[in-house]
């Protein structure tokens, strides 16, 4: 009988460990998906040609408790009206203004951080360079709209410009009148941090 019960509290004391670890696993994989990192698996060609559909990535939540998000940032957010989460890069930030004009886009801000590269029609406005995409690649305004202002937050764009739910429409269709075109703080989910496959890509 004494062989037994120590069989059996020994049993017993496995699987309150086994419990125990389980739980505390449970509890690190759901801090650091809430806090820190959360894996996302791309299902849209809209950010082609720099990420693919079944691409996977890693989007970091750090970054925006201590900082700011910057220009050409590849972000993950759930659109103003929308429920499924969305992969876009940051074009505009707080303060500026976007024109279109010809397939070009242009940033307006009392502070250009780059270079000219070639004379814009406005004054405080230069040509927003885009090496992440193809030369011949135009972007052209064709919701109904063709200039706006930055004033808070963030203005995102696809990189496959062909297809476009994005800020550019206002993240429908078409920009409609009080029609909202900008990722707040609320929406953010993270940056983009790492692709894992098929091409190990750190960002």
């Amino acid at each position: 009988m004494s062989f037994s019960w120590k069989k059996q509290w020994k049993f017993w004391a496995e699987v309150f460990d086994l419990v125990v670890f389980l739980v505390l696993v449970f509890w690190i994989v759901l801090f650091i998906r809430l806090f820190i990192a959360t894996p996302y698996t791309v299902i849209w060609s809209s950010m082609a040609p720099n990420f693919a559909q079944k691409d996977w990535i890693i989007v970091e939540k750090i970054t925006q408790r201590f900082s700011s998000f910057g220009r050409w940032d590849v972000i993950v957010f759930v659109a103003p009206g929308k429920t499924s989460p969305y992969i876009k890069r940051i074009i505009w930030l707080p303060w500026e203004t976007v024109k279109f004009q010809d397939g070009e886009v242009y940033i307006c801000s009392d502070n250009i951080p780059w270079s000219i590269v070639k004379d814009s029609e406005w004054n405080n406005c230069e040509l927003l360079p885009e090496p992440y995409l193809p030369e011949w690649l135009k972007t052209n305004a064709t919701c109904g709209k063709d200039e706006f202002k930055v004033q808070w937050w963030y203005f995102v764009m696809w990189d496959n410009r062909w297809r476009t739910t994005d800020s550019l429409c206002c993240f429908w269709i078409e920009c409609y009148e009080w029609a909202n075109y900008i990722v707040r703080d609320i929406d953010l989910i993270g940056k983009v941090f790492v692709r894992l496959y098929p091409k190990y890509t750190k960002f």
